[in-house]
Protein backbone atom coordinates (compact mmCIF):
# COMPACT_ATOMS: atom_id res chain seq x y z
CA UNK A 1 0.00 0.00 0.00
CA UNK A 2 3.35 2.51 0.78
CA UNK A 3 4.95 1.43 -2.40
CA UNK A 4 6.76 4.40 -4.04
CA UNK A 5 6.18 4.46 -7.90
CA UNK A 6 9.78 4.21 -9.98
CA UNK A 7 9.21 7.21 -12.02
CA UNK A 8 10.79 10.57 -11.02
CA UNK A 9 10.02 12.99 -13.83
CA UNK A 10 7.65 13.39 -16.74
CA UNK A 11 8.73 11.87 -20.28
CA UNK A 12 9.92 14.50 -22.23
CA UNK A 13 9.71 14.39 -25.98
CA UNK A 14 10.96 16.81 -28.73
CA UNK A 15 8.68 15.66 -31.52
CA UNK A 16 5.52 18.06 -32.95
CA UNK A 17 2.13 18.14 -32.26
CA UNK A 18 1.30 14.12 -33.59
CA UNK A 19 -2.11 15.13 -34.13
CA UNK A 20 -1.85 17.75 -36.32
CA UNK A 21 0.37 15.65 -38.38
CA UNK A 22 -2.13 12.92 -38.46
CA UNK A 23 -5.25 14.91 -39.10
CA UNK A 24 -3.49 15.96 -42.53
CA UNK A 25 -2.69 12.42 -43.15
CA UNK A 26 -6.60 11.52 -42.83
CA UNK A 27 -8.24 14.57 -44.93
CA UNK A 28 -5.88 13.91 -47.71
CA UNK A 29 -7.13 9.96 -47.82
CA UNK A 30 -10.49 10.89 -46.74
CA UNK A 31 -11.66 14.18 -47.54
CA UNK A 32 -15.73 13.23 -46.67
CA UNK A 33 -14.63 13.76 -43.16
CA UNK A 34 -14.76 17.47 -43.90
CA UNK A 35 -18.60 17.15 -44.20
CA UNK A 36 -18.51 16.46 -40.60
CA UNK A 37 -17.20 20.00 -39.41
CA UNK A 38 -20.45 21.37 -38.71
CA UNK A 39 -22.67 22.26 -35.43
CA UNK A 40 -24.38 19.87 -33.36
CA UNK A 41 -27.82 21.50 -32.64
CA UNK A 42 -29.16 19.05 -31.06
CA UNK A 43 -26.34 19.86 -28.46
CA UNK A 44 -28.94 22.98 -27.56
CA UNK A 45 -31.33 20.97 -26.48
CA UNK A 46 -29.98 18.47 -24.25
CA UNK A 47 -28.47 21.11 -22.47
CA UNK A 48 -31.02 22.83 -22.43
CA UNK A 49 -33.29 19.11 -20.83
CA UNK A 50 -29.86 18.92 -18.51
CA UNK A 51 -30.33 22.33 -16.76
CA UNK A 52 -34.30 21.53 -16.43
CA UNK A 53 -33.31 18.03 -14.83
CA UNK A 54 -31.08 19.86 -12.83
CA UNK A 55 -33.61 22.36 -11.53
CA UNK A 56 -36.08 19.73 -10.97
CA UNK A 57 -33.71 18.07 -8.29
CA UNK A 58 -32.73 20.98 -6.63
CA UNK A 59 -36.86 21.36 -5.89
CA UNK A 60 -36.90 17.63 -5.17
CA UNK A 61 -33.99 17.27 -2.46
CA UNK A 62 -34.67 20.36 -0.64
CA UNK A 63 -36.88 19.00 2.24
CA UNK A 64 -35.20 15.36 2.26
CA UNK A 65 -33.48 13.99 4.70
CA UNK A 66 -29.48 14.59 4.76
CA UNK A 67 -28.54 11.32 4.20
CA UNK A 68 -30.63 11.42 1.24
CA UNK A 69 -29.56 14.76 -0.25
CA UNK A 70 -26.13 13.12 -0.33
CA UNK A 71 -27.22 9.55 -1.90
CA UNK A 72 -28.80 11.80 -4.57
CA UNK A 73 -25.94 14.42 -4.74
CA UNK A 74 -23.45 10.88 -5.71
CA UNK A 75 -25.93 8.71 -7.62
CA UNK A 76 -27.72 11.55 -10.04
CA UNK A 77 -26.12 14.80 -9.40
CA UNK A 78 -22.71 14.34 -9.86
CA UNK A 79 -23.53 12.16 -13.29
CA UNK A 80 -25.41 15.19 -14.68
CA UNK A 81 -23.06 17.58 -13.20
CA UNK A 82 -20.18 15.63 -14.87
CA UNK A 83 -21.95 14.99 -17.91
CA UNK A 84 -22.99 18.76 -18.17
CA UNK A 85 -19.21 20.02 -17.65
CA UNK A 86 -18.54 18.06 -21.25
CA UNK A 87 -21.50 19.23 -22.69
CA UNK A 88 -19.03 22.48 -21.91
CA UNK A 89 -16.46 21.18 -23.49
CA UNK A 90 -18.56 20.51 -26.63
CA UNK A 91 -19.34 23.93 -26.50
CA UNK A 92 -16.08 25.54 -25.94
CA UNK A 93 -15.28 24.00 -29.80
CA UNK A 94 -18.56 26.23 -31.43
CA UNK A 95 -20.62 22.99 -31.45
CA UNK A 96 -23.98 24.26 -30.64
CA UNK A 97 -24.12 27.14 -32.86
CA UNK A 98 -20.65 26.73 -35.01
CA UNK A 99 -17.89 29.29 -35.63
CA UNK A 100 -19.55 31.83 -37.17
CA UNK A 101 -21.58 32.64 -33.76
CA UNK A 102 -18.78 32.08 -31.48
CA UNK A 103 -20.54 34.27 -28.93
CA UNK A 104 -23.21 32.81 -28.95
CA UNK A 105 -21.29 29.63 -28.09
CA UNK A 106 -19.98 31.70 -24.67
CA UNK A 107 -23.00 32.62 -23.61
CA UNK A 108 -24.73 29.32 -23.88
CA UNK A 109 -21.71 28.00 -21.94
CA UNK A 110 -22.27 30.53 -19.17
CA UNK A 111 -25.78 29.24 -19.04
CA UNK A 112 -25.05 25.73 -19.37
CA UNK A 113 -22.39 26.60 -15.95
CA UNK A 114 -25.53 27.03 -14.28
CA UNK A 115 -26.59 24.03 -12.31
CA UNK A 116 -22.59 23.43 -11.46
CA UNK A 117 -22.90 25.48 -8.89
CA UNK A 118 -19.25 27.01 -9.51
CA UNK A 119 -18.19 29.55 -12.02
CA UNK A 120 -16.03 27.57 -15.04
CA UNK A 121 -17.21 27.73 -18.59
CA UNK A 122 -15.20 30.87 -19.74
CA UNK A 123 -12.26 30.13 -18.09
CA UNK A 124 -12.27 26.33 -19.22
CA UNK A 125 -12.31 27.35 -23.00
CA UNK A 126 -9.66 29.97 -22.66
CA UNK A 127 -7.06 27.09 -21.43
CA UNK A 128 -9.08 24.12 -23.38
CA UNK A 129 -7.52 25.55 -26.38
CA UNK A 130 -4.15 26.10 -25.53
CA UNK A 131 -4.46 22.30 -24.34
CA UNK A 132 -5.10 21.42 -28.34
CA UNK A 133 -2.90 23.68 -29.83
CA UNK A 134 0.43 22.45 -27.58
CA UNK A 135 -0.36 19.49 -25.79
CA UNK A 136 1.80 18.79 -23.11
CA UNK A 137 3.17 22.09 -23.33
CA UNK A 138 5.39 22.84 -20.94
CA UNK A 139 3.89 26.20 -18.95
CA UNK A 140 1.02 26.40 -20.92
CA UNK A 141 -1.27 23.26 -20.80
CA UNK A 142 -2.53 22.81 -17.53
CA UNK A 143 -4.22 19.50 -18.25
CA UNK A 144 -0.41 18.50 -17.08
CA UNK A 145 -0.22 18.08 -13.46
CA UNK A 146 2.60 20.26 -11.12
CA UNK A 147 5.69 18.91 -10.17
CA UNK A 148 4.36 18.83 -6.72
CA UNK A 149 1.56 16.42 -7.91
CA UNK A 150 4.25 14.07 -9.52
CA UNK A 151 6.29 14.05 -6.32
CA UNK A 152 3.70 14.05 -3.66
CA UNK A 153 1.67 11.50 -4.98
CA UNK A 154 3.55 8.51 -5.59
CA UNK A 155 1.83 6.07 -3.55
CA UNK A 156 -0.92 3.77 -4.13
CA UNK A 157 -3.32 5.56 -1.27
CA UNK A 158 -1.69 9.20 -2.38
CA UNK A 159 -2.66 8.63 -5.93
CA UNK A 160 -6.42 7.51 -4.49
CA UNK A 161 -6.85 10.63 -2.40
CA UNK A 162 -5.20 12.48 -5.50
CA UNK A 163 -8.23 10.92 -7.86
CA UNK A 164 -10.39 12.10 -5.24
CA UNK A 165 -9.02 15.59 -5.17
CA UNK A 166 -8.75 16.13 -8.78
CA UNK A 167 -11.89 18.35 -9.11
CA UNK A 168 -9.49 21.14 -6.70
CA UNK A 169 -6.30 20.22 -8.68
CA UNK A 170 -7.90 21.47 -11.84
CA UNK A 171 -9.07 24.37 -10.03
CA UNK A 172 -6.02 25.37 -8.58
CA UNK A 173 -3.33 23.91 -11.33
CA UNK A 174 -4.20 26.73 -14.24
CA UNK A 175 -3.09 29.63 -11.52
CA UNK A 176 0.38 27.75 -10.40
CA UNK A 177 0.98 27.03 -13.94
CA UNK A 178 -0.17 29.59 -16.53
CA UNK A 179 -1.97 32.35 -14.29
CA UNK A 180 -4.28 34.58 -17.15
CA UNK A 181 -5.27 38.23 -16.52
CA UNK A 182 -8.94 37.92 -15.89
CA UNK A 183 -11.42 38.85 -19.04
CA UNK A 184 -14.76 40.41 -19.20
CA UNK A 185 -16.65 37.47 -20.03
CA UNK A 186 -15.34 35.71 -16.82
CA UNK A 187 -16.77 37.97 -14.41
CA UNK A 188 -19.82 37.79 -16.75
CA UNK A 189 -19.77 34.34 -15.76
CA UNK A 190 -19.23 35.01 -12.45
CA UNK A 191 -21.32 37.03 -11.62
CA UNK A 192 -24.45 34.87 -13.50
CA UNK A 193 -23.42 32.20 -11.05
CA UNK A 194 -23.35 34.14 -8.30
CA UNK A 195 -26.60 35.41 -8.83
CA UNK A 196 -28.10 31.93 -9.69
CA UNK A 197 -26.66 30.42 -6.60
CA UNK A 198 -28.56 33.38 -4.56
CA UNK A 199 -31.76 32.69 -6.17
CA UNK A 200 -31.53 28.87 -5.83
CA UNK A 201 -30.80 29.33 -1.68
CA UNK A 202 -33.85 31.77 -1.43
CA UNK A 203 -36.12 29.83 -3.35
CA UNK A 204 -35.23 26.20 -1.79
CA UNK A 205 -32.43 26.61 0.73
CA UNK A 206 -29.17 24.83 1.38
CA UNK A 207 -29.67 21.29 1.07
CA UNK A 208 -30.72 22.35 -2.69
CA UNK A 209 -27.35 24.03 -2.56
CA UNK A 210 -25.28 21.48 -1.00
CA UNK A 211 -26.57 19.04 -3.71
CA UNK A 212 -25.43 21.35 -6.63
CA UNK A 213 -22.03 21.62 -5.01
CA UNK A 214 -21.24 18.21 -3.93
CA UNK A 215 -23.19 16.58 -7.13
CA UNK A 216 -20.09 18.74 -9.25
CA UNK A 217 -17.75 18.31 -6.31
CA UNK A 218 -18.28 13.98 -6.42
CA UNK A 219 -18.86 14.06 -9.97
CA UNK A 220 -15.07 15.45 -10.97
CA UNK A 221 -13.53 13.46 -8.28
CA UNK A 222 -13.88 9.36 -7.19
CA UNK A 223 -16.49 8.80 -9.91
CA UNK A 224 -16.41 6.36 -13.00
CA UNK A 225 -17.10 9.30 -15.34
CA UNK A 226 -13.81 10.55 -14.11
CA UNK A 227 -11.68 8.09 -15.36
CA UNK A 228 -11.71 9.89 -18.76
CA UNK A 229 -9.19 12.30 -17.14
CA UNK A 230 -6.69 9.71 -16.68
CA UNK A 231 -7.60 8.02 -20.21
CA UNK A 232 -7.54 10.33 -21.60
CA UNK A 233 -3.03 11.06 -21.64
CA UNK A 234 -1.73 9.18 -18.99
CA UNK A 235 1.18 7.23 -20.35
CA UNK A 236 0.12 3.44 -19.05
CA UNK A 237 2.07 2.75 -22.53
CA UNK A 238 5.13 4.27 -23.32
CA UNK A 239 5.18 6.02 -26.46
CA UNK A 240 1.59 6.70 -26.94
CA UNK A 241 0.05 10.23 -25.85
CA UNK A 242 -3.83 9.87 -26.58
CA UNK A 243 -6.04 6.95 -25.84
CA UNK A 244 -9.61 6.48 -27.13
CA UNK A 245 -12.33 4.97 -25.02
CA UNK A 246 -15.04 3.16 -26.98
CA UNK A 247 -17.13 1.78 -23.55
CA UNK A 248 -21.00 2.62 -22.68
CA UNK A 249 -19.69 5.96 -21.19
CA UNK A 250 -19.85 7.79 -23.82
CA UNK A 251 -23.41 7.92 -24.24
CA UNK A 252 -23.34 10.14 -21.36
CA UNK A 253 -20.41 11.91 -22.11
CA UNK A 254 -20.78 13.04 -25.53
CA UNK A 255 -17.99 10.93 -26.58
CA UNK A 256 -15.53 12.05 -25.34
CA UNK A 257 -13.89 8.95 -24.72
CA UNK A 258 -13.10 8.98 -28.89
CA UNK A 259 -10.25 10.93 -27.44
CA UNK A 260 -7.98 10.19 -30.51
CA UNK A 261 -10.30 10.99 -33.02
CA UNK A 262 -11.42 14.44 -31.00
CA UNK A 263 -7.71 15.92 -30.60
CA UNK A 264 -6.97 14.76 -34.59
CA UNK A 265 -10.78 16.70 -35.11
CA UNK A 266 -11.22 19.19 -32.29
CA UNK A 267 -13.50 21.10 -34.72
CA UNK A 268 -16.24 18.06 -35.25
CA UNK A 269 -18.93 17.38 -32.56
CA UNK A 270 -18.57 14.35 -30.35
CA UNK A 271 -21.68 13.20 -31.84
CA UNK A 272 -19.59 12.40 -35.42
CA UNK A 273 -16.71 10.90 -33.94
CA UNK A 274 -17.82 7.29 -34.14
CA UNK A 275 -17.82 8.36 -38.22
CA UNK A 276 -14.70 9.35 -38.09
CA UNK A 277 -13.45 6.34 -36.51
CA UNK A 278 -15.75 4.60 -38.90
CA UNK A 279 -14.23 6.00 -41.75
CA UNK A 280 -10.87 5.89 -41.07
CA UNK A 281 -10.72 3.30 -39.06
CA UNK A 282 -6.92 2.05 -40.52
CA UNK A 283 -5.99 4.89 -38.19
CA UNK A 284 -7.14 4.01 -34.95
CA UNK A 285 -8.47 0.61 -34.65
CA UNK A 286 -5.21 -0.54 -33.92
CA UNK A 287 -4.39 2.25 -31.65
CA UNK A 288 -4.06 1.15 -27.72
CA UNK A 289 -7.75 1.80 -26.37
CA UNK A 290 -9.29 0.95 -23.05
CA UNK A 291 -13.17 -0.53 -22.68
CA UNK A 292 -13.83 0.59 -19.57
CA UNK A 293 -12.78 3.95 -17.35
CA UNK A 294 -13.31 2.09 -13.87
CA UNK A 295 -10.42 -0.43 -14.89
CA UNK A 296 -8.60 2.95 -15.50
CA UNK A 297 -8.71 4.36 -12.39
CA UNK A 298 -8.16 0.91 -10.24
CA UNK A 299 -4.75 0.25 -12.50
CA UNK A 300 -3.47 4.02 -12.20
CA UNK A 301 -3.78 3.45 -8.27
CA UNK A 302 -2.47 -0.17 -8.20
CA UNK A 303 0.12 -0.09 -11.27
CA UNK A 304 3.07 1.42 -9.17
CA UNK A 305 4.74 2.50 -12.16
CA UNK A 306 1.89 4.56 -13.05
CA UNK A 307 1.67 8.40 -11.65
CA UNK A 308 0.68 11.81 -12.09
CA UNK A 309 4.51 11.43 -13.11
CA UNK A 310 2.78 9.33 -16.53
CA UNK A 311 2.69 12.30 -18.97
CA UNK A 312 4.44 13.43 -22.15
CA UNK A 313 6.05 17.06 -21.87
CA UNK A 314 7.15 19.28 -25.20
CA UNK A 315 9.39 22.69 -24.32
CA UNK A 316 7.62 24.71 -26.78
CA UNK A 317 9.75 26.55 -29.65
CA UNK A 318 8.95 29.70 -31.48
CA UNK A 319 5.73 31.85 -30.84
CA UNK A 320 2.92 30.58 -28.48
CA UNK A 321 -0.23 32.08 -28.88
CA UNK A 322 -2.54 31.95 -26.36
CA UNK A 323 -6.50 33.04 -25.79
Amino acid sequence: MGNTVAREDFEWVYTDQPHADRRKEILAKHPEIKALMKPDYNLIWVVVLMVLAQLTAFYLVKDLDWKWVVFWAYVFGSCISHSMTLAIHEISHNSAFGNSKAMWNRWFGIFANLPLGLPYSISFKRYHMDHHRYLGGDGIDVDIPTNFEGWFFCTRFRKFIWIVLQPFFYAIRPLCINPKPITRLEVINLLAQLAFDVAIYYLWGVKSIFYMLAGSVLGLGLHPISGHFIAEHYMFLKGHETYSYYGPLNLLTFNVGYHNEHHDFPNIPGKSLPLVKKIAAEYYDNLPQYNSWIKVLYDFVMDDTISPYSRMKRQLKGEVKQD
